[in-house]
């Protein structure tokens, strides 16, 4: 797994959806990341002392062969989710479209009987 930068984050991401286009996919996860490796013991309840740390985020992102990751803190949530979006505008154009015609005709002939 490779941890990037934002912005290299997004150019590997281009890559991945371009290797994907014509077959496979790409899975993307994101979730809250506390900047540590190994979980800590829970503390006592006497224990008053709180972390008040930057809330980050951890996006990760993998074809198969390939992992990729990032780490976005708070203050740039909105600029990467702007070219993140711009990025997947771009690149899920080559999703199946549903076939409404057979769903709606199973419902229809139901009705009818």
């Amino acid at each position: 797994m490779v941890l990037l930068e934002n912005d290299a984050f997004l150019n590997e991401l281009t890559k991945l959806f371009q290797k994907s286009r014509t077959t496979g996919s790409v899975y993307l996860t994101m979730k809250k990341y506390h900047g540590q490796v190994k979980p800590k013991p829970k503390a006592s309840k006497s224990d008053g002392s709180h972390d008040h740390q930057e809330h980050k985020c951890l996006v990760r992102a993998t074809n198969g062969k390939k992992k990729i990751t990032t780490v976005i803190s708070s203050k740039d949530v909105n600029k990467f989710q702007m070219a993140y979006a711009t990025v997947l505008k771009a690149n899920v154009d080559s999703l199946k479209k549903r076939d409404k015609s057979s769903k709606g005709k199973g419902n229809k002939s139901k009705a009818t009987q």
